[in-house]
């Protein structure tokens, strides 16, 4: 089928190569047009100074570079999205408008008013699958039924990518750039500013986080040699173990495919070592959640496992004040405190740490993990709710093969463990420095004239611990046992 004139609406996919909705509307269309619109709708929950705005803002910029230097050009809108679309197709006299999907509830609600919109003008709506390998019920069990344990889906999901190769080809854009549409005016439109977006800059560019394609394709090629030792290295905190590509995959400056196809040709070349595979599975995850998040809608808003929306979350003043010492890092836990101070400063917390913030909020403190996962998902440079509320269920034991319910981390053995010198923590608690390698863990436990010797006054310095690990593991206990949760 040829289509004279198309649109191609970018959204979470920033990127001008191996690009699913660019691809097919280059192939099938004499003239396409490329739209990035800042949707109203979604900045209008955010700070306003967000570092994701930062890095869109920054990322949007690239993209629209470089689809000049391919000949076409890039609009870009400030509007709400779901009218913004059809107003711009008909402007345009678009035949249709390509896009890549999205599973999250909203963005598929958005997607049908656009696509109804386009169907009443007579317009026609494409989109195809981009930012995950398989999806919906492309990995299904031998009864026909989704996964809903990890290691099983990671094991059909590894079967199916072999034996459709093409799964992992990448969509070339290059040979088709022909059919891009030039700027409308001749010249291209200024891009607005983020003051102009109602945005302030944030700390992005004092972080040097890497933006856009070029930023993803420098973290990739940093990453490589250090691919070998990913399976140890990736649970300290203090080494340069991760990728640090969550939050290019979030908003689609690099292409899974790729990522993907490089891993798994450099393990079919018997390279990549014990950490390949284990990095591997790690972007299986991405997909596992995006599958569950798909399949099972209500898990926006409640437990996966029904059982476990009974349990009583404490609540009220204390309860208050718990959550905020959590948020700003005054627990009195080293790790935890450390882990919640990388993450109010930089947007990103190591995925150790995750676990080890998200089980201390549910099970030392008591709190309904929606209030954690609200508060990740505000903060969070990579924020993807797929994989953030996944991440918050396995914790609170209430998701798709999560961890069993009395299966409690202790922050201070995951300190000595993932933490062993401190270097993590005296990097984000410096008040703490002073202390030991075996002190630092837990300060409450060093005699006071020691502290004292080091210019440390718990409740000055550094706040004494708002609850007792083995008193809250019981209480946890109790609070799940209640319920009769099967683990």
């Amino acid at each position: 089928m040829t289509i004279k004139t198309s649109l191609v609406w970018f959204r979470r996919d920033l990127r001008a190569f191996d690009h699913a909705a660019l691809h097919h509307a280059l192939r099938q269309s004499q003239a396409v047009h490329c739209v990035f619109v800042y949707d109203t709708a979604i900045l209008a929950t955010l700070p306003r100074r967000d570092r994701r705005v930062d890095f869109i803002h920054a990322s949007v910029a690239e993209l629209a570079d470089e689809l000049r230097q391919l000949g076409g050009d890039l609009i870009v809108l400030h509007a709400d999205a779901a009218e913004a679309i059809p107003r711009l197709a008909a402007e345009l006299n678009a035949d249709a408008v390509f896009a890549n999907h999205d599973y999250e509830a909203q963005a598929i609600a958005r997607d049908r008013r656009v696509a109804a919109a386009l169907t009443h003008e007579t317009r026609l709506w494409f989109s195809f699958k981009d930012q995950v390998i398989f999806e919906k019920d492309e990995v299904l069990t031998l009864s026909a039924r989704p996964y809903t344990v990890y290691t099983p889906y990671k094991n059909a999901w590894l079967k199916k990518m072999r034996a459709e190769p093409g799964c992992l080809a990448p969509l070339d854009i290059e040979p088709h750039a022909a059919s891009l549409a030039p700027p409308r005016s001749g010249t291209p439109a200024p891009l607005p500013t983020l003051g102009e977006l109602g945005f302030e800059a944030s700390n992005l560019a004092e972080l040097a986080i890497p933006t856009g394609m070029s930023g993803a394709s420098t973290l990739f090629e940093d990453f490589l040699p250090r691919l070998a030792r990913y399976d140890v290295a990736r649970d300290f905190p203090a080494l340069k173990g991760p990728s640090y590509l969550s939050m290019h995959l979030r908003f689609g400056t690099v292409s899974l495919r790729y990522l993907v196809r490089s891993v798994v040709d450099l393990m079919d070349r018997g390279g990549g070592g014990d950490g390949a595979p284990v990095w591997l599975a790690e972007l299986i995850w991405r997909d596992f959640y995006a599958m569950i998040l798909y399949q099972n809608p209500h898990v926006e808003g409640g437990a996966f496992k029904p059982a476990y929306d009974a349990i009583a979350w404490e609540t009220g003043p204390e309860a208050d004040a718990a959550f905020a010492a959590w948020c700003e890092g005054r627990t009195g836990y080293p790790l935890v405190d450390a882990a919640m101070a990388q993450l109010n400063q930089t947007g990103y917390m190591h995925n150790r740490l995750r676990m080890v913030t998200a089980c201390f909020l549910i099970k030392d403190l008591g709190i309904d993990w929606r209030r954690g996962e609200a508060y990740f998902a505000l903060h969070l440079n990579d924020f993807d709710l797929a994989s953030n509320n996944g991440g918050w269920q396995w914790a609170s034991s209430s998701g798709c093969d999560a961890q069993p319910y009395f299966r409690i981390f202790n922050p201070i053995t995951q300190s000595e463990k993932f933490d062993a010198n401190g270097r993590f923590i005296r990097r984000y608690l410096p008040q703490l420095k002073a202390l030991g390698d075996k002190e630092i863990h837990a300060p409450w436990l060093v005699p006071r004239m020691l502290l004292e010797q080091k210019n440390i006054v718990l409740g000055r310095d550094y706040p004494e611990p708002i609850v007792q690990h083995d008193e809250a593991r019981k209480e946890t206990l109790e609070r799940y046992a209640v319920v009769k949760v099967v683990a």
